[in-house]
């Protein structure tokens, strides 16, 4: 509750997010991101990297379901930062680094350093793939966060095979009344990732893997 009115309060000055009816907050944000709990088991994750998080989605909501989670947030823009920095004060929760940044440039000295890394509305799966698989330790995972094209984007490229890693489970779930369409795709990092992956992001995004 105290999420959700401070994020519409803030909405408000600083463009964050387009869902701001209590009812869309509460199911199009947070219950979408504790949706990712069905698929692992949080408890046995001890440090969690959220790539892209924007107003703090999978990552925060997660956090205060599971507070011995140590999170590390990555976003290129310095006011979501912002606005998570003064979050998680009112939240009084700790072990949330916030970083600003983009994944790539942040992978350069902490490759396969996470547990779980997740990812929510951030790019294409092939995208995604690069810049967060380097960033997750070797048999550990990263969560893609899809919605209702998530099996065309997952047959685009071959960046799981360059990229090592494997896709374990997938999970398919509707968000309750609105009933739109969430896919979980849950791969395992099982073998280091080659040295020149992350590239650059103008590379990445010119020619995707």
């Amino acid at each position: 509750a105290i999420y959700f009115k401070f994020l519409v309060e803030y909405n408000e000055f600083v463009n964050l997010t387009a869902i701001t009816e209590e009812e869309d907050v509460y199911i199009k944000h947070f219950y979408d991101s504790i949706l990712l709990s069905k698929i692992i088991d949080l408890n046995s994750v001890s440090n969690l990297c959220d790539v892209g998080a924007g107003a703090g989605f999978p990552s925060i909501p997660l956090k205060i379901l599971y507070p011995k989670l140590n999170v590390t947030i990555v976003d290129g823009l310095d006011k979501r930062i912002k606005f998570l920095s003064l979050l998680t004060e009112k939240l009084r929760i700790q072990g949330v680094d916030l970083v600003h940044g983009r994944a790539e440039e942040y992978a350069k000295d902490h490759r396969e350093s996470f547990d779980l890394v997740t990812a929510r509305a951030v790019a294409r799966f092939n995208i995604l793939n690069e810049l967060c698989i380097p960033l997750v330790k070797v048999g550990g995972y990263f969560i893609s966060m899809k919605g209702k094209n998530a099996q065309e984007e997952i047959i685009e490229g071959n960046s799981l095979q360059l990229l090592n890693g494997k896709i374990l489970k997938q999970e398919e779930y509707f968000l309750p009344r609105e009933e739109s369409k969430r896919v979980l795709i849950l791969i395992e990092h099982f073998k280091e990732c080659p040295k020149k992956y992350p590239r650059a992001f103008a590379s990445i995004k010119k020619n995707p893997l």
